[in-house]
């Protein structure tokens, strides 16, 4: 599986997203939509930047009664998205839903991937809040193991957690990791983050990539810096 970079779009509005996009006249970012964006500017917003030659991972992380995401996939799948995502917490049976519904007519489906516990999610927070006593990492690996056995392509989790999750699911169980930053760069509000090279090394597959090229004095300087550590 080959590696690669996806730059998180979280802008308010068209016009600043599209303006960030403009800056790419040579290469063609696998990006993400977001809730703040979807919300929005609507469906109208992803036909629009794949109709520019971009991949689109979704990022709307359903999570309802099986019936009503199996719905909602089979409308996300016309939308002609790469990837998209729901909450493992929905069960298997939401999860298995949610591929029937994604799966097209022909057969094809986007890549479906399940987030497993928020970054924000501390081993406190879950107990006291969720009523969840395990370990947080054992709650992430049982999650991973329920995606795959529910047919899902991978999982969302923390970049520290890919080597984990191909351990324990297999290689070929795709691990999408957010909380990447340069080794020379500012942390922001997330607490687990590695460098894109450390994310290579530990075994992510694709790494999620915000501010550090969203709020970059030449984004596509950072865009290139970030594909070159972590693909090579």
């Amino acid at each position: 599986m080959g590696k690669d970079v996806i730059i998180a779009l979280d802008f308010e509005n068209r016009a600043k997203t599209m303006a960030f996009l403009d800056q790419f006249t040579e290469e063609k970012p696998f990006v993400k939509i977001g809730m703040e964006l979807f919300y929005a500017e609507g469906p109208q917003i992803v036909r629009d930047i794949k109709a520019r030659g971009h991949k689109i991972f979704l990022d709307l992380k359903l999570h309802d009664i099986p019936n009503t995401v199996k719905k909602a996939m089979a409308v996300l799948s016309g939308l002609d998205v790469d990837m998209t995502n729901l909450h493992a917490a929905g069960t298997k049976a939401m999860m298995e839903a949610a591929l029937e519904g994604l799966t097209r007519p022909d057969g094809t489906r986007p890549m479906l991937i399940a987030v497993t516990q928020l970054t924000s999610t501390s081993q406190e927070r879950m107990e006291s809040d969720l009523l969840i006593h395990e370990p947080l990492d054992k709650v992430v690996m049982h999650y991973a193991k329920c995606a795959a056995e529910s047919g899902l392509a991978g999982i969302v989790c923390s970049p520290l957690e890919a080597g984990k999750v191909h351990e324990t699911c297999g290689k070929d169980f795709v691990t999408v990791t957010p909380g990447v930053r340069f080794a020379d760069g500012e942390v922001g509000d997330q607490v687990r983050v590695t460098t894109p090279a450390k994310a290579k090394e530990i075994g992510s597959d694709y790494i999620v990539v915000g501010r550090p090229i969203t709020q970059a004095a030449d984004p596509v300087v950072a865009y290139r810096r970030c594909v070159s550590e972590f693909v090579g």
